[in-house]
């Protein structure tokens, strides 16, 4: 069982991965011209660095956090959205349909019912926290 953080621990972790998020979110932004509109990589490579390298380190603090995410549909459609954006590559002209799909089922995932993003597929059955008994 892990120990409680203290007042201050929380808010340090709270601004942490809301700084990440941010970053996350003004990176998508930034490299969604570049997808959406075709433009030169050298005009949105920074922005989709950011977005890519903000993404990565927020799949692993969740895996880190709660390993279970891995296979509850929110971390399923997050790892399912990495494979779609793979996808970009060797179908550029399905880009810009691809990224925006992506987007949309961000959406659907972040501000779904909790029974849905909770929802595990390896168990099949909603799962909160650390309630991987049976």
């Amino acid at each position: 069982m892990s120990k409680p953080v203290s007042d201050f621990e929380f808010y340090v972790l709270r601004l942490g991965k809301t700084s990440l998020r941010a970053a996350h979110v003004l990176g998508l932004m930034g490299a969604a011209a570049g997808f959406l509109y075709g433009l030169d990589n050298a005009l949105w490579r920074n922005w989709w660095i950011v977005a890519m390298s903000s993404g990565c380190l927020l799949m692993a603090w969740e895996i880190w956090r709660a390993p279970l995410w891995a296979v509850q549909l929110k971390g399923a459609c997050t790892i399912g959205k990495v494979g779609l954006l793979a996808l970009c590559y060797p179908y550029p002209q399905f880009a810009p349909y691809i990224f925006s799909f992506i987007a949309l089922l961000s959406v659907f995932i972040a501000h779904g019912p909790s029974q849905f993003r909770h929802y595990s597929l390896w168990h099949r059955r909603v799962l909160r926290g650390k309630e991987i008994k049976g």
